[in-house]
């Protein structure tokens, strides 16, 4: 196991440089020229484009106002913290500010040393939501909460909960490393030699074996969970806030606010300039940066659920984190430290390839006659970045010794059915089906879909994160209802994230993410980054 680590650690040193070097198809694009943003505030000449989290959406309209008044155009592109961190690393970033949840992600991210100007806007801990009732039935209502407290409330079969992918998000990461921390008993630093123990491994994977759900994104988690039957989820407290409004709006329970004391980690929220040498954009940077750190700002800003300082909530503000669900808007947070870049990559190494709770991927792949040409050849290109694990480990996609991914090929009828278990030879079997099958016929998602749920039932699923995901680039023919049978047979929550190509129908697609809870991904400009995006939900 020592030497698998500092294998790891020596490996995870040369990752940058190669995600920075990398420019085959196995790199992600981040935003092409004349690709739409997914917010424009502002319909100014002056345009700022942002490269930022999606917990920042919340903020749009303090940017609208802003960007209103000073004649600008903000063009906001919400990705997950990490996949900004490989942005920066990239030669062309076709952006001209940064803002991910954490100065971590900039730290290690900026190897071409282009971001300037970086300034917190806000701060945010990472905490425990748990509907109330619950909580107060583990004794966690009215005192202070350690990691094992958790841990143990997991072991004890009485905890479940949702968290986002600690290799695609940041409060996954955050809480992620703030495990380690507790489980270790607060170290100075994490080292290569810690997460060598069996005993911490053990126990992280007890606590990952609580997770009902994954997510690439804490935006998408706060909706997810909205939409679902959940206990309890790990999110940022302004979310974990945003959450509670909408539950309270509704009728329902809200959630309490657990912080781990032993384990809590910050999101800093920076914002940096991207220095192109253009000094006119980063004069109207400066500015924006300077208003939205301004007192009337930062207390519109703290009406969204975020904090200022480490020291507390402004008195006028007080409301917004009512004491009654667990918020402690007087708590002095002391965040745990981050550990050093080799140590963290480690770390995100080990999570995707033996921590977490192991995935059970069904594709569902449409190699009907109109993916012929081009959309074969996107198809298998991106199949490739999942399968073959030299690539999956570029954006800590790997699989386990335990993952299952179950590979469905259908036109008008289902083709076949390939199961591959781990991450060896048969993965590279499956990826050499995937490479051998022809395209013809029709199109039907339908019938796809619902063998895949037919072979999850020789699983037991609690032992895995199970998904299905779809891709589709026409209107299918069959019917929702043989789908829609299936599902209830199965009994289980099994979210399907469909891939929309070509000329695929959205209204169908979103129909089967809805009904299970899941998302809908745009693969049109880009089916690699797609691919990628949706693996990160599970």
């Amino acid at each position: 196991m020592k030497k698998r680590i500092l294998r790891l650690a020596a490996a995870c040193l040369l990752l940058l440089t190669a995600l920075s070097l990398c420019a085959c198809e196995a790199q992600t694009k981040t935003r092409t020229e004349g690709a739409a943003a997914d917010a424009v505030l502002g319909r100014g000449g002056k345009v700022l484009r942002i490269l930022s989290g999606s917990e920042n959406a919340a903020l749009e309209p303090i940017l609208e106002a802003y960007a209103k008044e000073a004649g600008l155009r903000i063009e906001m592109t919400y990705r997950g913290s990490l996949d900004i961190m490989r942005a920066l690393s990239q030669e062309d970033l076709p952006y001209d500010a940064v803002w991910p949840a954490s100065s971590l992600w900039l730290n290690v991210g900026d190897t071409n040393h282009r971001v300037k100007h970086a300034e917190s806007i806000s701060i945010t801990p990472v905490v425990f939501g748990i509907r109330k009732s619950l909580a107060g039935n583990l004794g966690f209502v009215g005192r202070e909460v350690s990691v094992r407290d958790v841990l143990s409330a997991i072991e004890s079969g009485e905890l479940r909960f949702c968290m986002t992918s600690a290799t695609q998000s940041n409060s996954g990461a955050s809480a992620y490393i703030g495990f380690l921390y507790a489980l270790l008993g607060d170290p100075d630093a994490i080292t290569l030699e810690d997460l060598e123990s069996e005993t911490l491994q053990a126990q992280v994977r007890s606590l990952f074996s609580g997770v009902d759900r994954s997510s690439g994104s804490s935006d998408w988690l706060k909706e997810m969970f909205l939409s679902g039957d959940f206990d309890a989820m790990v999110n940022y407290e302004c979310l974990i806030i945003e959450t509670n409004q909408a539950l309270v709006a509704r009728g329902d329970e809200p959630l309490y606010v657990v912080y781990p004391y032993d384990g809590l980690s910050i999101a800093d929220s920076p914002l940096g300039y991207v220095d192109n040498g253009d000094d006119e954009k980063e004069a109207w940077f400066l500015a924006l940066q300077n208003y939205l750190l301004s007192e009337d700002a930062q207390s519109a800003i703290q009406r969204t659920g975020r904090r200022s300082s480490y020291t507390g909530v402004d008195a006028r503000n007080r409301d917004v984190f009512p004491e009654t669900w667990g918020l402690q808007p007087d708590r002095v947070l002391s965040p745990i430290r981050m550990p050093a870049s080799d140590v963290l990559f480690a770390c995100l190494d080990l999570y995707q390839t033996e921590l977490r709770k192991p995935s059970l991927s069904v594709y569902c792949l449409d190699y009907s006659g109109s993916m012929y040409g081009e959309g074969s050849e996107q198809l298998v290109a991106a199949m490739d970045q999942i399968l073959l694990q030299e690539n999956a480990a570029q954006h800590f996609l790997q699989a386990s010794e335990t993952e299952v991914n179950i590979l469905i090929p259908f036109e008008s009828e289902v083709l076949d059915v390939c199961t591959a278990v781990g991450n060896g030879e048969e993965l590279e079997a499956l990826d050499a089906v995937v490479h051998s099958l022809e395209t013809g016929g029709g199109t039907d998602m339908y019938a796809a879909a619902a063998e895949g749920l037919r072979r999850l039932r020789d699983y037991d699923l609690a032992q895995y994160t199970p998904a299905i995901i779809l891709l589709t680039d026409g209107q299918s023919a069959g019917s929702f209802s043989e789908f829609e049978q299936a599902y209830a047979e199965l009994g289980a929550d099994v979210p399907v994230f469909s891939i929309m190509f070509g000329d695929a129908d959205e209204e169908q697609l979103r129909e089967l993410a809805e009904y299970t809870n899941a998302r809908v991904f745009d693969g049109r400009e880009d089916l690699i980054g797609a691919f990628r995006s949706v693996k990160g939900y599970n």
